[in-house]
């Protein structure tokens, strides 16, 4: 099943004129980073894996889709189902702040602080306070631990991340459609 995503997805990444990964530096940087500031170039969309948690005898499924970086804020659209309460489901947009601070720490494979707000789409919309650590494998993957309250109840999730070109981006957001 994953290699015909694989192949699906490289397919329609070809079809669509996705760009090459970007390259390397003889220093072994990515180019995509300034080396002044050492952050993320915006042409660089921020892709968070999908991750569920148990609650009581259902789960709890945290999507979101592509995330750009704009003045180190990284926002987008996120939607939780909670399966078999559907009536707790909820989606809206999300803000990670990722300061260049954080951004360069990242880089040199230090787990960083991060923290966000998601806002409900619809009447009434609320926001509440992100908390995440960023755990990074290398420069352009890692892990996320991203937390939250919903009423008095910790919400956990640990999806892993990914950043990726414009083009790409668009090709992996077809597969993850959430509603604003």
């Amino acid at each position: 099943m994953k290699t015909w995503f694989a192949v699906l997805l490289l397919a329609a990444c070809v079809l669509n004129g996705c760009q090459s990964p970007p390259a390397m530096s003889s220093s072994g940087n990515n180019a995509s980073l300034s080396s002044a500031t050492n952050s993320v170039s915006t042409s660089l969309i921020l892709m968070i894996d999908p991750s569920s948690m148990p609650v009581g005898a259902g789960k709890a499924t945290l999507t979101i889709g592509p995330l750009q970086r704009v003045d180190g804020i990284y926002t987008g659209n996120y939607e939780i189902t909670v399966f078999p309460w559907f009536f707790e489901n909820e989606n809206g947009t999300l803000a990670i702040v990722v300061s260049d601070e954080s951004q360069a720490k990242i880089n040199r494979g230090k787990a960083a602080a991060i923290t966000g707000t998601a806002t409900t789409s619809g009447k009434g919309g609320r926001s509440r306070p992100i908390e995440a650590t960023a755990t990074p494998a290398d420069i352009d993957h890692g892990d996320l631990k991203l937390w939250f309250m919903a009423g008095d109840r910790k919400m956990t999730f640990e999806p892993a991340y990914h950043l990726v070109g414009k083009n790409m981006a668009a090709v992996l957001a077809q597969a993850v459609q959430i509603q604003p």
